[in-house]
């Protein structure tokens, strides 16, 4: 009697009687058990026992021909024990011991028993089967053992709704065909003879190949034919038994019906894996597809903003000044042109390239990849140098330009007061060495040398008088080479012809006076009152030259108080008008008077004063010249003064402008920072409280361009400092990108948990609760931590801490090492340390069902199993498979699947 232990797992296979299985119910062991008892000597019912050879022989081939052979007699063929042992190393995936290969009974039984041990050992217990039956090709010995194979290898794990083997088989095909007339599964016997329960099999998971409405349930030889014909050719089941044995068989036999639906099973469970295999890999190969479009297009911006960054910065550092007022004030209209319209976009790219890697990273994060880590050169930290070389190159580019116009304005005025000096000297040194040169004393009379005498210290008294012009002529010349003038070449030139003029009049001054002295003592009689009218009216003459030289002086000034000093000094000129009019007066007087003793002592004048060419006509030209320019300076003065208020009103509307700006500004800074501490509310309130700040900053926007424009006004009028601020429109800029930069990150690190906590199915609480456990360790309030205060919130979630166990959570959370933890960082840990994500293992399991349990899987496989796109992802990507099995064609899915997570082959 054979007895079945389910309590021990325990599997036992005998011969059975007639009535072995009737109606499929009975005591259950773990996956079958016999309905009843029989003695080991009794016979197969014939009818049984064909269809259990036939069925039995056709299973044992579908293994045995993976190895290359087959069997042809089931009872012989098993006999010596080799292939027996080879059928069980197939279907196990197991290497059995060594077979003997000798042909004596006893090398035989040891080869039987060594297969049988090994059955033993997979739990099944056998029992009234022993080698030597095998060994003597004892049929209804063998038929048992190669069912108990068969419970054990292809009906054991089946279960559907935790039943098992045989009720699990049966569950699984009344399923199944449930939906289909004229089938009604209820054993494994009667209800398959009309051959309709096979078909349905077939056409419920292949309805391609089975026109199930055409069968006919009175044709069930025709209905078992193209079932197992199908089966065969579309299905890779061979046919195990023949329509006409299961037709004229009152009963078919139960165990070979089983064996034939335990194929159809496994055909169609296995499509079933490999639709879960592919779904599953579908699902990471599309993550893995989004994730590297969102790498391509970084790329792609990063290049970009570089390329400007690198484009830009040389313009910037350009301080080659221009050689005109006007090519610099182009210069400067270029740089405001860059700072309303070129970088202001270029800001926002910065940021969001910015706020793309942190959701790529968190993307990469949730899905178990690896960090995304750019290419060389393109990391967000080299943006962020790029993006600082180019602020340094840009700081003081504005000043630079208003300080050159500043010089070249300066340049202009020294240049045009030089030629203004040079002019007048010029005109006063025409003629004067022809005179100095002349012998006219050679053949004067006394009175003519004397007189000559006279008039030659007259020049001499012109001559130092007009030194100090020639100074400053030659101090303007030397400026204008110091401040790098464009036309220093001209400028120098007629200095140099100056000066050297200047040389040769002390010259040839000394010269005449040295002669005039030889005959000085000859000279006795000179005209008094002519000499001191020469003596008086040249330096009156002087003093209206340098007032009207004065009056006419080119001025610039910057501040209201440097115009009213030019006014003082204007108005205390005006008020020694009088005493230089008393002056001309008495001069004139002298002229008159010499006229007047002239006439009375009948004395007839040689024409003009002798000592002098200052003639009164001149004197009194002069001073009405004089009398004209004070009203022109008078309106000059007060049109700068009216400038310069003007400039002050400008200096007054930008700082009342500024100083609220300026101080918007830093507050909105400031409660940025306090939010993204508290985050009080859900994080979906909080990202709609932070769009609404987001908004009232954006529509903050008008007062700053407002701001803009009353600062261009204030560089057009060439207005260079403001003492009524301490914000310049630098510092309003750089604060209101900051601002914007700002609040974008703050909305982008809440956006970012959001996808964390849905990704990883955290619950608002636990937000809330990791929040509230961060922001009580984050001691100094700045969103992030140091390793000691981490280290006690981690000690406060329940961690055991050693220090081993810490630095690999650090190296974590805090991969670049910077000695800070943020709380998105805080909640990835947390997320990935009570969640489960796809791993590189389950991907490759998956990829190992598809390749029908191979190291290797074909490009034709992965079209077969995978959509195009994705098919022909991997194909692109995986790398040839170099295993000993390989064959030409063969991809290695491991490697690839190990890459996709980042990890070494495993």
């Amino acid at each position: 009697m054979v007895d079945y232990h389910a309590a021990n797992q325990s599997y036992q296979y005998g011969p059975s009687s007639g009535s072995n299985g009737a109606g499929g119910g009975g005591s259950m062991g773990d996956y079958m058990a016999q309905e009843d008892d029989w003695d080991r000597d009794l016979l197969l019912d014939p009818a049984w026992e064909k269809q259990q050879r036939k069925t039995f022989t056709a299973w044992c081939n579908s293994h045995l021909r993976k190895a290359g052979t087959q069997i042809e007699n089931i009872d012989e063929d098993f006999r010596d024990g080799l292939k027996l042992m080879l059928l069980l190393e197939v279907i196990s995936g197991e290497r059995l011991p060594k077979p003997e290969r000798g042909k004596m009974r006893v090398h035989k039984i040891n080869n039987v028993n060594k297969a049988l041990d090994f059955i033993a050992s997979k739990g099944v217990k056998l029992v009234s089967i022993g080698a030597e039956e095998i060994v003597d090709g004892n049929a209804k010995m063998t038929l048992g053992m190669i069912w108990t194979i068969i419970l054990r290898f292809a009906i054991q794990d089946i279960s559907v709704e935790e039943t098992s083997a045989k009720e699990g088989l049966l569950l699984w095909c009344q399923r199944k065909t449930a939906p289909y007339k004229n089938v009604n599964v209820q054993n494994f016997h009667i209800s398959w003879k009309d051959g309709l329960a096979f078909n349905a099999l077939i056409h419920r998971h292949r309805p391609e190949l089975i026109e199930y409405d055409k069968l006919r349930k009175d044709d069930p030889v025709t209905n078992l034919n193209n079932a197992f014909e199908v089966a065969e050719k579309y299905l890779d089941i061979p046919k195990m038994l023949d329509a006409e044995d299961i037709v004229n068989t009152a009963r078919p036999d139960e165990k070979a019906i089983m064996t034939y639906v335990s194929s159809f099973y496994h055909a169609f469970s296995g499509a079933q894996k490999a639709e879960t295999a592919a779904n599953r890999i579908c699902k990471v190969l599309a993550v893995n597809q989004e994730n590297e479009h969102l790498m391509e297009d970084y790329e792609r911006l990063a290049s970009d903003l570089l390329e400007w960054i690198r484009r830009t910065i040389p313009w910037l550092e350009d301080r080659v000044p221009q050689k005109t007022i006007q090519e610099m004030q182009q210069k400067l209209e270029d740089f405001r042109d860059y700072r309303r319209v070129h970088k202001p976009p270029k800001v926002q790219e910065k940021c969001q390239l910015e706020i793309n890697f942190n959701t790529l990273q968190t993307k990469l994060r949730l899905s178990n990849r690896p960090a995304f880590m750019p290419s060389e050169g393109k990391m967000v930290s080299d943006i962020n140098n790029g993006w600082q070389h180019l602020e340094q190159a840009e700081k003081g580019y504005e000043e630079w330009l208003l300080n050159e116009i500043r010089r070249l304005e300066r340049l202009d005025h020294l240049a045009e007061k030089f030629r203004q000096k040079a002019s007048i000297h010029e005109a006063w040194t025409d003629g004067k060495e022809a005179m100095l040169k002349q012998r006219d004393y050679e053949t004067a009379t006394l009175s003519d040398i004397k007189a000559l005498i006279r008039k030659h210290e007259a020049f001499e008294s012109d001559l130092a008088a007009h030194q100090d012009r020639v100074e400053q002529i030659a101090a303007i010349a030397q400026e204008l080479n110091e401040l790098d003038y464009y036309d220093s070449h001209n400028v120098n030139t007629r200095c140099q012809k100056i000066c050297d003029q200047w040389d040769a009049l002390g010259s040839l001054t000394h010269s005449r006076r040295e002669a005039l002295e030889k005959t000085e003592k000859q000279l006795e009689t000179i005209d008094q009152l002519h000499l001191e009218y020469a003596k008086r009216a040249a330096p009156f003459n002087n003093w209206m030259e340098s007032a009207m030289e004065d009056l006419q002086d080119m001025f610039i000034v910057h501040t209201i108080e440097e115009i009213e000093g030019l006014i003082s000094a204007h108005d205390q000129f005006k008020s020694t008008l009088p005493d230089a009019d008393r002056e001309r007066e008495a001069i004139l007087a002298i002229h008159k008077e010499a006229q007047r003793i002239a006439e009375s002592n009948h004395i007839k004048l040689s024409g003009s004063n002798p000592y002098t060419t200052v003639t009164p006509q001149i004197i009194n030209s002069k001073w009405e010249k004089v009398q004209q320019l004070v009203p022109k300076r008078d309106h000059a003065l007060l049109e700068e003064q009216s400038k310069q208020q003007s400039n002050e009103h400008l200096r007054r509307q930008f700082a009342s402008q500024a100083n609220i700006v300026g101080p918007w500004i830093q507050t909105k800074m400031e409660e940025i920072g306090r939010i993204s501490i508290e985050m009080n509310g859900t994080l979906e309130d909080q990202l709609s409280h932070l769009k609404q700040y987001e908004r009232s900053i954006v529509d903050y926007k008008p007062n700053l361009d407002l701001l803009e424009q009353q600062h261009q006004l204030i560089q057009e009028a060439l207005i260079f400092d403001n003492k009524h601020t301490n914000y310049t429109m630098e510092h309003i800029r750089v604060g209101w990108e900051q601002l914007l930069t700002t609040i974008a990150r703050t909305i982008n690190e809440v956006e970012n948990q959001i996808l964390t906590r849905d990704a990883k199915g955290i619950s608002q609480e636990q937000m809330q609760e990791f929040r509230a456990s961060f922001n009580h360790f984050d001691k100094k309030q700045t969103g992030s931590m140091d390793s000691d205060d981490f280290r006690a919130l981690l000690i406060s979630t329940g961690y055991s801490l050693g220090d081993a166990e810490f630095n690999r959570i650090m190296s974590v959370v805090d991969p670049n090492h910077s000695g800070l933890v943020t709380f998105q960082a805080f909640i990835d840990f947390m997320s990935r340390e009570t969640t489960d994500t796809d791993t590189a293992d389950q991907v490759i399991a998956s990829f190992k069902v598809l390749a029908g349990d191979k190291n290797f899987i074909t490009a034709e496989e992965l079209r077969r199993e995978l959509p195009p796109d994705q098919a022909e992802y991997c194909i692109a990507r995986m790398a040839p498979y170099q295993g000993p099995d390989a064959v030409p064609g063969a991809l290695d899915y491991k490697s690839f699947s190990t890459a996709l997570y980042g990890e070494s082959d495993l």
